[in-house]
């Protein structure tokens, strides 16, 4: 992910429909300083959230590893998000399923997360693609009590 992906992260982060289970939707500047957090993560963590793409290089969304708060722990999340027009075509789950193969083999073993909001029905069909089950709700961020689903990994 870099600056130069700005217009079509903005198609997810800077839109309504796609934001509104966040506080709210991202503005050009604060997507700026988002990627350079994600920058931060790979040279910090070797790990962040990517650009999912098709094979022809069509932008589809992003999705990656991320460590994140949960009531007072951190822990390993996986994260997506997707163009609203791309919802339900199964990106997100192919991009997430690659991403728990990678913390396996990374991490393993681990508990991952998929820190969720609690109307968000279709992420919560992808987390349960992967495998995951509630755990918790977390309390970490004041904007939303958050679901939290996740699965234990073990080592390949």
């Amino acid at each position: 992910m870099t600056q130069a992906d700005a217009p079509s992260l903005l198609r997810i982060w800077g839109d309504d429909e796609a934001m509104r289970y966040y506080p709210a939707p991202k503005t050009r500047a604060e997507l700026a300083t988002w990627i350079e957090l994600m920058h931060e993560r790979y040279e910090r963590d070797g790990i962040g959230l990517w650009i999912i793409e098709t094979q022809d290089g069509e932008f589809i969304g992003d999705c990656g590893l991320t460590w994140q708060r949960v009531n007072g722990r951190d822990m390993l999340e996986v994260g997506f998000h997707t163009l609203p027009a791309e919802q339900g075509n199964g990106f997100a789950t192919e991009a997430a399923e690659a991403c728990v193969a990678e913390a396996r083999r990374r991490f393993a073993p681990i508990e991952l997360t998929a820190i969720i909001h609690p109307d968000n029905v279709a992420s919560r069909r992808v987390a349960e693609k992967l495998g995951m089950t509630y755990t918790e709700d977390d309390h970490d961020h004041p904007w939303i009590v958050r679901t939290v689903m996740s699965m234990s990994l073990t080592a390949p």
